[in-house]
């Protein structure tokens, strides 16, 4: 089914869903129990709105990430704004007057990185929904993630539906490309002169393995408990995997030409990269289920395509 008609689909349901409150989440400060479905919404997490918005949510307001997006908001979830216009919170430190301004009944930060603290002011505000406690900082899954929402907003049917209907997409992609199964991926960044590169602890590292690409352990190791970690010019070598792939926040290709040694590695030199451009690295690190089904139908092929050439 086509993404909107699905999207369609989704959204007639949500109208007349019935949900029964109480609902409690244990999460990584305590718990939040919402006794009612609530009505104005804040979005404070980078990509929640993303969720919000697929289960035919419209927040209040919504938090920038990067990209300079109108309404902070991604191609693949623009429309479903249609002509409301949220407040858009800055990135980085929160407004805590304008968010009490808007006088929410929920506040969902799952993708937000709040400390306690933080957590503590916007619990006087509304009720808070942070990440769980069970994973690393911004190491929610995403499936979980959207769960979660679609709990909180009194829409878990409609949310267990997404979820299927991504799964079903990991399965034909793991059905129709068995080649991708143990092979070595990986995803790189160069910032500011910085080498880096994302662990399997990462939700793009996830999506990875899902496919059925390993994460080099070695990468891992030296991640530990976060998501990514720095890598020395030294290092460069564990980024020779079969399939490299380079993020980035403008121009990966330009980014990853600056990378010293680079065009002596075998990565390079066999031709076994992919840039990302903008709009593909938003979905990438968006990790939404809109924004999934855009990395299924651009980055999945470019990854098959990169994996056959090394067979």
């Amino acid at each position: 089914m086509p993404i909107k008609l699905a999207l369609m689909a989704v959204i007639l349901f949500s109208s007349t869903a019935v949900w029964a409150f109480p609902e409690s989440f244990d999460h990584k400060y305590g718990t939040t129990t919402l006794t009612e479905a609530p009505e104005r919404i804040v979005s404070i997490g980078y990509s929640d709105h993303d969720d919000l918005l697929a289960l035919g949510q419209k927040p209040l307001a919504v938090r920038d990430w990067y990209g300079d997006m109108d309404k902070a908001t991604w191609p693949w979830a623009a429309d479903l704004w249609g002509s409301t216009d949220p407040v858009v919170l800055p990135f980085g430190e929160l407004d805590m007057e304008t968010i009490a301004a808007l006088e929410p009944d929920l506040i969902v930060g799952l993708s937000s990185g709040i400390s306690a603290e933080h957590y503590q002011q916007l619990s006087l505000i509304a009720p808070t929904l942070p990440q769980s406690g069970d994973y690393i900082e911004w190491g929610m899954p995403w499936h979980e993630r959207t769960l979660w929402i679609g709990r909180a907003v009194g829409r878990l049917p409609e949310a267990e539906a997404m979820v299927e209907d991504v799964e079903q997409r990991f399965e034909s992609v793991t059905e129709q490309h068995p080649e991708l199964g143990g092979m070595q991926a990986a995803i790189a960044y160069y910032w500011e002169g910085q080498l880096g590169v994302y662990s399997d602890n990462d939700l793009r590292g996830v999506f990875l393995e899902r496919l059925g690409l390993n994460i080099p352990e070695a990468i891992n190791d030296l991640a530990g408990d976060r998501f990514y970690s720095e890598l020395s010019l030294e290092e460069l070598s564990l980024l020779n995997v079969d399939a490299l792939i380079w993020l980035s926040t403008g121009d990966a290709q330009a980014d990853a030409d600056k990378v010293p040694g680079r065009e002596l590695m075998p990565f390079h030199q066999q031709g076994r990269e992919i840039y990302v451009d903008k709009e593909l690295g938003g979905a990438f690190s968006f990790m939404s289920p809109l924004s999934i089904h855009f990395i299924f139908d651009e980055l999945v092929p470019q990854i098959v395509q990169v994996v056959d050439t090394q067979r």
